[in-house]
Formats: structure tokens, C-alpha cells, sequence
């Protein structure tokens, strides 16, 4: 067997399980800041968190796709091994900018509610208008 193919073959054996397990590891814990991040609003929180592990899935299968081809040749156990390295490695790198980006993202909307939310509890209640001649 074409040794680049074993290269294939052992990336995608570690890539697609690494992903899965940090999407729902990071969906599984996520969840709670998620619905922090909108006054627990459970329903919103729920949703915002499915579609952050969708669009985590997507980009990442989509990095793992386009880093799958090599363009030396592989010719022994050792190219596969550090071929193989090079590609997680990168994977690695995607996952955790992935994850800070969200947080950093996630943390700013948390910021920004919680100053709304303390800015609204200082505001003055609105006075109602007098009648004429009261």
C-alpha cells in the first residue's frame, strides 16, 4: 500500500474523533456560558450553542478536508508519522483559535448585557404627566 495513503488513512483516524470530542465537550460545557451570556434564557441559550457546534463541525471537517493531501511523497513509516504530526498538529491549532474566538465573542455579548442590565437597574422610572388641574 501507497504509504501516502497510510498517511491519509491514520490522519483522518485521529482528526474526525478529535473534533467530535472537543465539539461536544465544548457544547456540553459551553452550554452554561451560553446561558449567561443570555440572561438565562434557556431555549435561546440551547439553540445558540447547536449552531456554534454546527458551524465548529463545518469549519473544522471543511480544514481537515482541504489539509488532507500532501504534496511530497511518503516514503517510509517516519514521513508518515511526521506527515501525520505536521496535520494534527495544525488541527490542534485550528480547535483551539476556534474555541478562543468564541469565548472572546461569547464574553464581549456577556459584557454588553450585563452593562445594559445595570445601566437599566440605575435608570429613573418614568414620571406620569399630571392631570390639568390636579
Amino acid at each position: 500500500m501507497d504509504m501516502a495513503v497510510v498517511g491519509y488513512i491514520a490522519y483522518l483516524v485521529v482528526a474526525i474523533p478529535l473534533t467530535v470530542w472537543v465539539a461536544r465537550t465544548l457544547g456540553a460545557n459551553g452550554f452554561h456560558f451560553i446561558k449567561d451570556v443570555f440572561a438565562g434564557d434557556e431555549q435561546l441559550a440551547h439553540a445558540v450553542n447547536k449552531l456554534l457546534q454546527v458551524g465548529f463541525y463545518l469549519l473544522n471537517f471543511g480544514f481537515v478536508a482541504l489539509w488532507l493531501r500532501t504534496a511530497e511523497p511518503i516514503d517510509d513509516a517516519r514521513g508518515v508519522f511526521e506527515t501525520v504530526a505536521l496535520k494534527i498538529g495544525a488541527v490542534l491549532l485550528v480547535l483551539g483559535v476556534l474555541h478562543v474566538v468564541n469565548v472572546i465573542v461569547l464574553n464581549a455579548f456577556r459584557k454588553h448585557a450585563h452593562v445594559d442590565a445595570r445601566t437599566l437597574a440605575t435608570l429613573e422610572p418614568p414620571q406620569r404627566p399630571q392631570a390639568y388641574g390636579a
